[in-house]
């Protein structure tokens, strides 16, 4: 059956939404605009929900003006699907539908106190990795809803008198479109908020005790292609259009660059890196481990913004090239502390191994390594968890545009670099999602079928062995020295590195991608052993 799918993708810095074709996937149409984001204080990132869903209506708006020089209409857009950043939390009343406070992004630390309660509680940062794959970080919506039952006297009192909402941005967004006749979410955001039980797929009444946060404010958990309803919104240029997928945005990506086989691995660099790879299945569900870098690409633009060494971020290949090496700098971006492996909130950034001879050149190469030094880490926790030998990367997002970014990378790694020609396979995926609904009889999955067309660049590596493990070593090193900078997470004092220390052990957390028939389950695996990164 012919006809057109519709995406809803919102990201941490824009929103788009685009239409496709079906069965073969060709964008007719898309419109973006920016998101505001929202810094109140250094380390908290806020978004106003009510401009999400303004911009969706907008970005609705005029790309279905597009259709018309396409020879379509908006009703030929048989279904919509969802994509969405994921951990980013709302809260809203569900009497008035209004948000109660800002959404809290992902990258926000202000729950940095909040986490120190909770582990002095459990008595271990990893207490739930069994049930949850996750260890107890700020990057996880459970903390996010627990810092606002704390700390905001409307969230509190709307939960007393039981009429507070949570979830992730999918659910505020499915709430809105649907004029609160539906709250529910997909296994894959579900899976990122520490309060899922992955092996029940349900919420785990242990962890919801553990952050005392009542079921009944929560979403229901769904797979991620599945009829949901009808758009009912009033205002919406979507309105009696079929709702029928959501995915979290990097299980998007990693079905629209069609990793569906064990050991094919992918990153997106953008202003992180998320790094996923599967892992294989078991039945009916698929596994694969995942890693986020928190700071990737914005190293460069903190280059840019606050220390002036590059006039723009498009000028970090220029600078870079013009010397051989980094000269021994080595640049750790820790700046609201690491993530996967090392999940070390209390680390800091450092430039460490400057000399007289060192030029603004040698740290410019240096923030671009690393981003590869951050992908090599979470790899070999890959290859250590996952069994499979990845022969391989995978590559796309803006900051993949960087050709000496992918050959230093290709380089770091030891293997071949396949840069995607299509930038971004998000809204790909959540279209490929949204159009195999059971119910829809629009389109069926093939995995062994090539859907985007999409040629590659590849950069294969040239450096040796040996000369990779001594540069992997010295950024070892110097990512320690990074590690047990603040002693108190409210005030952001620094002190001096106690080598003593002994550092929390790596992990990766988990996620899930399921899909009726055809499921991903997106799992990151916590590490226990201090030898392992």
């Amino acid at each position: 059956m012919s006809g057109l799918v519709g995406v809803i993708d919102e990201g941490t810095k824009t929103l788009s939404f685009s239409i496709y074709t079906i069965p073969d996937f060709k964008e007719i149409a898309a419109h973006v605009v920016e998101l505001c984001l929202i810094s109140p204080k250094d380390g908290w990132y806020e978004q106003d929900p009510r401009e999400i869903m303004a911009s969706i209506n907008k970005c609705a708006e005029e790309a279905i003006k597009m259709l018309a020089n396409q020879g379509f209409s908006a009703n030929d857009i048989a279904t919509v699907g969802i994509t969405n950043q994921r951990e980013t939390t709302v809260v809203w009343d569900a009497v008035t539908g209004k948000p109660l406070y800002n959404a809290l992004l992902w990258k926000d630390i202000r729950t940095s106190t909040t986490v120190e309660k909770i582990v002095a509680k459990v008595q271990d940062p990893n207490h739930f990795r069994s049930s949850t794959g996750l260890p107890i970080s700020t990057y996880f919506s459970a903390l996010k809803i627990r810092w606002l039952r704390d700390n905001v006297p409307e969230v509190r009192k709307a939960m007393k008198e039981g009429r507070c909402k949570a979830g992730t941005v999918d659910s505020w967004i499915v709430w809105n479109l649907t004029n609160g006749a539906l709250h529910v979410t997909d296994v894959t955001n579900a899976s990122r908020t520490l309060l899922m039980n992955l092996e029940t797929q349900n919420w785990d009444p242990e962890l919801l005790q553990t952050f005392e946060i009542p079921e009944e404010m929560l979403p229901s958990i769904h797979s991620c292609s599945e009829v949901f309803g009808k758009i009912t919104m009033d205002r919406s240029p979507l309105r009696g259009m079929m709702l029928s997928g959501i995915i979290g945005n990097q299980q998007a990506s990693l079905l629209g660059q069609m990793c569906v086989n064990p050991g094919q691995t992918k990153n997106t660099y953008r202003s992180g890196c998320f790094i996923l790879c599967n892992t294989g299945p078991q039945a009916p569900t698929i596994y694969a481990i995942e890693g986020a870098v928190l700071v990737a690409g914005h190293a460069l633009s903190w280059l840019q913004s606050k220390m002036r060494i590059l006039p723009d971020v498009k000028d970090a290949k220029r600078f870079a090239e013009e010397v051989p090496t980094s000269g021994e700098v080595y640049f750790v971006p820790a700046f609201t502390g690491l993530y996967a492996p090392y999940w070390q909130p209390n680390a800091r950034g450092i430039i460490i191994g400057l000399t007289q001879f060192t030029r603004k050149n040698h740290i410019v190469r240096a923030a671009l390594e690393s981003i590869c030094f951050q992908t090599l880490d979470i790899l070999e926790c890959m290859r250590q968890e996952c069994g499979y030998k990845i022969r391989k990367l995978h590559a796309d997002g803006k900051l993949s545009t960087n050709d000496l970014l992918m050959q230093i990378q290709a380089d770091t790694i030891g293997m071949p670099v396949f840069r995607s020609q299509f930038v971004d396979f998000t809204s790909f995926g959540a279209a490929m999602c949204a159009a195999h609904a059971d119910g829809l009889d629009l389109w069926r999955f093939d995995p062994e079928k090539d859907y985007a067309h999409v040629k590659y660049d590849t950069f294969q590596s040239t450096t040796m062995e040996d000369e990779r493990k001594e540069r992997y070593r010295k950024w070892k090193r110097a990512v320690k020295r990074s590690f047990g900078w603040v002693i108190n997470q409210e005030e952001t004092k620094m002190h001096e590195d106690d080598e003593g220390n002994n550092a929390r052990l790596p992990s990766l957390p988990v996620n899930i991608f399921f899909i009726g028939s055809f499921a991903m389950l997106v799992h990151a695996i916590s590490q226990s052993h201090s030898h392992r990164v």
